[in-house]
């Protein structure tokens, strides 16, 4: 795992998502990333889908004015929110709410990473908050 914070973005697949979202135009790479969360079901969630999924979800949030922290490793995502005045639908927000959901309830290996790294209570703070920041 290659985070290095608790933060949405506090980790190199998360800084990695944003460049996929950094040629779109539309909410589309937000809802594919969403969308591959939900779709693990009851499978094991892998822990790289699930940081993309908080990344998105965070965007979504980013989108309605809810920020939580601007630095550089959010700077690509919050010139894309500038740029890109978009709405999003309140489908694709549930969504981001359930996939958040999701990655906290086993089988997720994010979850297990963060319950093993002595610092899963601030993750689930933070988790918490973007679901907050979401509706």
């Amino acid at each position: 795992m290659g985070a290095w914070d608790t933060d949405p973005f506090g980790n190199d697949t998360a800084c990695d998502w944003q460049y996929e979202l950094e040629s779109a135009s539309s909410l589309e790479p937000i809802q594919q990333t969403i969308g591959k969360v939900l779709r693990a079901g009851k499978k094991n969630l892998d822990a790289p889908d699930a940081e993309a999924g908080i990344a998105a979800a965070d965007t979504i949030a980013r989108l309605k004015g809810h920020f939580y922290v601007k630095n550089s490793y959010t700077e690509t995502v919050d010139k894309w929110v500038a740029a890109h005045k978009l709405t999003p639908p309140p489908e694709l927000v549930n969504d981001a709410i359930r996939a958040i959901e999701r990655i906290l309830t086993q089988p997720s290996e994010l979850l297990d990473l963060w319950e093993e790294s002595g610092e899963f209570e601030s993750w689930k703070q933070h988790l918490d908050a973007l679901k907050t920041r979401l509706q």
